[in-house]
């Protein structure tokens, strides 16, 4: 499949779907910890990278790395220049990444304005350095009080910067549902944010996406796999263009079906199906050992999605993204026309008429 791979790695690609701490470099995690004197050992960091055949969750490595090792904007800087690096390497053109202010001002003893500098820096730096251009994401700690996010919003909002584009959800979806943060995606709209929401990842019912959707009136949905038990809401959101940024590497399917058949009966396999617009994404690459690339790969290879639907889902990404319309037209152009070159291209070379 080297063919196939080395088409994906040059395909443009959009990432709307990764968390900037679940990004973190083992080395670099490994280097803060040293600095820090953090109460874990080489063997505990070596397991927070470690993925089995039953991946555990990556919750603990992102806490730790609030509670111990993220201590100054400089910090944050490397870690999200790092994973820009990581990603424009991919042929990623364009990055929506998440970051929970709320753990990272608790832990860290920072401000969130040196913080938010400290990641806004590395984004313009990445984008001269190395062309990609990104945007952040402010995202609330659902394990964290309606109040806390209350107040993330305010701090998104005081501090406004043209880089933060919105706000998002995530951390563990059991008994926190989307409807607990109803206020605080509310204020988020009035002021102008753009808004997503993980939704239906944990196998929560499909109504905490249909919640996310009508309630929290989010842009786009992360991972919503769960609305596959509803086709008709499912095709409903299809017909409104809602864009679902999925992730081929989810640790719930593949922790809880068993390997032969996780594949096979994952919901991505059938959201395209019901009309649904999805996008695949990394969610957190270092830790769930995946890359751009391979994400894209595994559609193909797991999912046994062809380049017709590549193609799609590479379209979805660039009308999912938050951006303006220009720049959305200028890429849809520019990107499908990449992507058909490429794909005569390994065509003609694996002698395809």
């Amino acid at each position: 499949m080297t063919a196939l791979y080395d088409f994906l790695h040059a395909i443009p690609k959009a990432e709307l779907h990764c968390h900037l701490l679940g990004s973190v470099r083992q080395a670099t995690f490994t280097e803060l910890a040293l600095r820090e004197k953090a109460p874990l050992t080489g063997e505990e960091i070596a397991g927070f990278y470690t993925r089995g055949d039953k991946p555990v969750g990556v919750l603990r490595v992102l806490r730790a790395l609030d509670a111990w090792l993220l201590r100054t904007p400089d910090d944050l800087h490397r870690i999200t220049y790092e994973y820009l690096q990581d990603a424009a390497a991919h042929n990623v053109l364009h990055a929506e990444f998440s970051w929970n202010p709320s753990g990272t001002v608790r832990g860290s003893g920072m401000r969130y304005e040196q913080a938010q500098a400290g990641i806004t820096r590395a984004m313009a730096d990445a984008r001269t350095d190395f062309g990609i251009g990104s945007k952040l994401i402010a995202a609330i700690d659902r394990e964290a009080s309606p109040a806390e996010a209350l107040q993330m919003v305010d701090w998104v909002i005081e501090h406004r910067h043209p880089d933060v584009a919105g706000i998002g959800i995530d951390y563990r979806e059991v008994d926190r549902p989307p409807e607990l943060f109803a206020h605080a995606y509310a204020k988020a709209r009035l002021a102008g944010l753009k808004t997503t929401a993980h939704a239906g990842e944990f196998g929560m019912p499909w109504t905490n996406v249909r919640t996310a959707i009508e309630l929290l009136k989010v842009d786009r949905v992360d991972h919503g796999y769960t609305i596959v038990d509803n086709p008709d809401f499912a095709r409903r959101c299809g017909e409104r263009g809602i864009v679902f940024t999925v992730v081929p590497t989810n640790s719930y399917y593949l922790r809880t079906l068993p390997p032969e058949r996780w594949a096979l009966d994952h919901p991505i396999r059938r959201m395209p199906g019901l009309g649904l617009r999805i996008h695949p994404n990394t969610d957190d690459p270092t830790l769930h050992h995946v890359d751009p690339t391979r994400a894209w790969q595994m559609m193909v290879q797991e999912f046994g999605f062809g380049l017709d639907d590549l193609r799609r889902f590479m379209l979805n990404g660039i009308d999912g993204a938050w951006v303006d319309d220009g720049s959305k037209r200028q890429w849809r152009r520019d990107w499908a026309a990449r992507f058909d070159s490429l794909r005569a291209g390994m065509d003609s070379a694996q002698g395809h008429p």
